[in-house]
């Protein structure tokens, strides 16, 4: 009898992989991007177009300015002026890129206008409003082509801002320049070196003395003597309310140095406050020659001189 085997069930055929393709696929050429205008060119399109609209954009800066109640000092028809030669240079700028013209001018106007009170902030709000007209025109402009607006004004803004921050940084300088020639011119008038009589000079000080005043006070005083070949100064410092210890160091200095070219230094008027300074500082009382006040500083200058007072009796009529 035969023996009955159960047929063994086959395995599970393996799927089989299609065959890499060793080819690689033909695509089609990508369409290439859209051509973008470059920054240099949509600012040339920009200048263009603001020179066509000059009178218009200028005379509504113009409007503008007037009714900010900006420039005061200055009259209508000279804001007008001012204002046309400012939209020349500033469109040049723009086209150009340079600000070389632009902060020539700036500093022209600021030279003319400084003098005659115009204030800072109004420099750099007259430039804000000029930035905000053009940008109405251009918006006004391209608002119909968005993308196109958007890289225009991402183009003009940059530069706009260039240029009011070199007009702004001018006009500081020279403001700044101003002020400091004022207050050289201030200083000089508040310390003034007088000559009395021959080799004889007097230096009345007024006010509070600070490091810087104190260096000025001694540069004019040594000037002074080698000007006038001064034998004996007299500095009256009645005026001064107080004086701390740098400056009474200094003041010693000014003695010291004054002695050196030849001139004998006599110190009038130290109130009860300054003495106490000078004293509680460790300053070298033994180098200052010191008097109560100032016609005991004459008198002492004159003796030291060889000067003699002589009273002459009233004639008889």
């Amino acid at each position: 009898m035969r023996a009955y085997r159960s047929p063994v069930p086959a395995a599970p055929a393996r799927p089989r992989l299609a065959p890499a393709r060793t080819g690689r696929r033909s695509a089609e050429p990508d369409a290439p991007p859209p051509a973008r205008t470059s920054a240099a060119v949509l600012l040339r399109e920009i200048v263009a177009h603001l020179r066509q609209c000059r009178v218009q954009l200028r005379d509504e800066w113009v409007r503008r300015i007037i009714e900010a109640r900006t420039l005061t000092a200055m009259s209508q028809e000279e804001i007008f002026a001012e204002a046309t030669s400012i939209y020349d240079n500033y469109l040049d700028a723009l086209e150009t890129g340079t600000l070389e013209a632009v902060q020539a001018y700036a500093g022209q106007l600021s030279e003319r206008i400084v003098p005659r009170g115009v204030e800072t902030r109004e420099v750099v709000g007259i430039v804000l409003l000029l930035r905000d007209v053009l940008a109405r025109s251009l918006f006004a402009n391209y608002r119909a082509d968005f993308p196109l607006l958007n890289r225009v004004l991402d183009a003009y803004e940059p530069a706009a801002n260039r240029i009011a921050t070199t007009v702004a940084a001018g006009f500081v300088h020279e403001r700044e320049r101003v002020i400091r020639e004022q207050q050289e011119a201030i200083r000089e008038l508040s310390t003034p070196v007088l000559p009395v009589r021959e080799r004889l000079l007097i230096l009345p000080i007024i006010g509070l003395i600070d490091a810087q005043r104190a260096r000025q006070l001694t540069e004019q005083l040594l000037r002074a003597i080698r000007a006038n070949r001064a034998k004996v100064v007299v500095i009256d410092i009645t005026g001064v309310p107080a004086m701390d210890a740098d400056v009474a160091n200094h003041l010693v200095r000014t003695v010291d140095a004054a002695r050196l070219q030849g001139a004998m230094v006599i110190v009038t008027g130290l109130s009860p406050e300054i003495a106490q300074t000078l004293v509680t500082t460790g300053v070298d009382l033994g180098k200052m020659n010191t008097v109560g006040d100032l016609q005991g500083g004459m008198e002492e200058a004159e003796r030291l001189l060889g000067y003699r007072v002589i009273q002459v009796p009233e004639a008889k009529r």
